[in-house]
């Protein structure tokens, strides 16, 4: 009896090793929830490196006059940043004292300084041809920094994601909307799906599908310990956090 035990208590302390250890930590709009650091800068890409996250995760929007610029909301210090010229954004500035960055220095920068997987958010825009340039602009941007190879591309505009797999058809391209089964993104062709807590909560079935559709499942934005240890209980392959260091703990436990 007690070797049965015995046997049991170490198969499932190495399942749980496992499950843990194939969950890989992105940390969401950078890590910016840390001293110095603010939402998209080149501090939070530093940062997310530092501590060793999987990925980063950023955001980036082209702006009236065709310029890419990395941040998250469209109206950010009272700027929008889809209908306004570059010059008045270049005014704006984050909230650790960097200027907005545009996504060539963001790019640059993690080209030179950092080896997290990048996980690059466009943002949708208000006309399909405008996410058409702005998406052809990104794929430009990630060959001159050499960082497609570490870049994954994810998107709510179901048009973005389409263009993106058209343009770049070997990489990793993701849904976010969260209205698609896991058979619909297969036949798309996209890499997997990318969905927030309420989705996967509300369809947790999807996890194994996606997995026996082969394709790979992260959620987000996950920020308590009691749906960190649901998410990882339930076997996905990413977990996207504003406190990746306090996954990062839970993992590793």
């Amino acid at each position: 009896m007690m070797k049965r035990f015995a046997f049991f208590t170490v198969f499932t302390l190495a399942m749980c090793t496992m499950v843990c250890a194939q969950v890989k930590v992105v940390a969401h709009r950078g890590y910016w929830t840390t001293p110095g650091s603010a939402q998209n800068s080149i501090a939070s890409i530093t940062k997310a490196d530092a501590i060793g996250a999987f990925g980063s995760e950023f955001d980036v929007w082209m702006t009236t006059d065709g310029k890419l610029v990395v941040n998250h909301d469209k109206s950010f210090k009272g700027v929008n940043m889809e209908t306004t010229p570059f010059a008045e954004i270049r005014k704006v500035y984050l909230d650790n004292g960097e200027q907005l960055p545009t996504l060539d220095e963001y790019l640059k920068h993690a080209a030179a300084n950092t080896k997290t997987r990048l996980v690059l958010e466009m943002k949708s825009l208000t006309d399909i041809k405008r996410e058409d340039e702005a998406a052809a602009k990104i794929v430009k941007a990630l060959k001159k920094y050499k960082v497609l190879d570490r870049t994954d591309i994810i998107a709510f505009s179901i048009n973005a994601c389409l263009t993106f797999k058209k343009l770049l058809p070997d990489t990793k391209i993701y849904y976010l909307e969260g209205d698609m089964e896991p058979k619909k993104i297969k036949r798309l062709g996209f890499a997997g799906i990318d969905y927030s807590m309420g989705a996967i909560k509300q369809h947790p079935e999807w996890v194994k599908e996606s997995h026996k559709l082969g394709l790979e499942v992260n959620v987000w934005t996950v920020d308590k310990e009691d749906d960190m240890k649901y998410f990882i209980g339930l076997g996905v392959d990413y977990i996207t956090t504003n406190q990746p260091e306090q996954l990062q703990k839970l993992l590793a436990k």
